[in-house]
């Protein structure tokens, strides 16, 4: 159903916002010319943090890969959403290539290895990863995890912008 009429819709909310609403979030250069925004995750792998919400355990980020090969076999007891802005990558398990503007939805409890191809000098993907990223072996061996606790700790002393940097993205 379309809005109805409003004789006022240029005039903003006059109401107070709830006393507990957390403060948006604004990121104006969500793909950063300084170097030190990409916080290293592993050799020619970084992220770029968009919101680290640890009350609902989700986190959003650019993921940058400079290499060419596999990063990653994981698997994500929730969905998980991509919007590839650079670059293309796909997974062992499937047939698709996620290229330039493609949009991938990963279902819950779904394994995959993700791979750049080797013509790609830079893949650069925007994702919503709700829960945690739980890596494997090929026969679903555990290797580690990820979640929205490791990626705060993975914070910006690393590249020289202090400890409490990160606290800007935290919701």
């Amino acid at each position: 159903m379309p809005a109805p009429l409003d004789d006022n819709a240029r005039m903003p909310y006059q109401l107070p916002m709830p006393r507990e609403a957390l403060p948006e979030i604004v990121i104006a250069d969500a793909v950063p010319q300084d170097e030190r925004f990409w916080v290293p995750q592993a050799e020619n792998v970084w992220f770029r943090p968009l919101c680290l919400n640890r009350s609902q355990g989700y986190w959003m980020n650019l993921l940058r890969v400079r290499k060419a090969g596999v990063l990653s076999r994981h698997r994500h007891p929730n969905a998980v959403h991509g919007l590839v802005l650079k670059g293309r990558w796909h997974y062992l398990e499937h047939d698709w290539v996620a290229t330039e503007g493609s949009y991938v939805f990963e279902p819950p409890g779904e394994t995959h290895t993700l791979v750049v191809p080797d013509d790609v000098e830079e893949m650069i993907t925007f994702f919503q990863v709700n829960g945690i990223m739980y890596y494997v072996d090929p026969w679903g061996k555990p290797l580690g995890y990820e979640d929205v606790f490791t990626k705060i700790d993975m914070h910006f002393d690393k590249v020289g912008l202090g400890a409490d940097f990160v606290d800007r993205f935290i919701r």
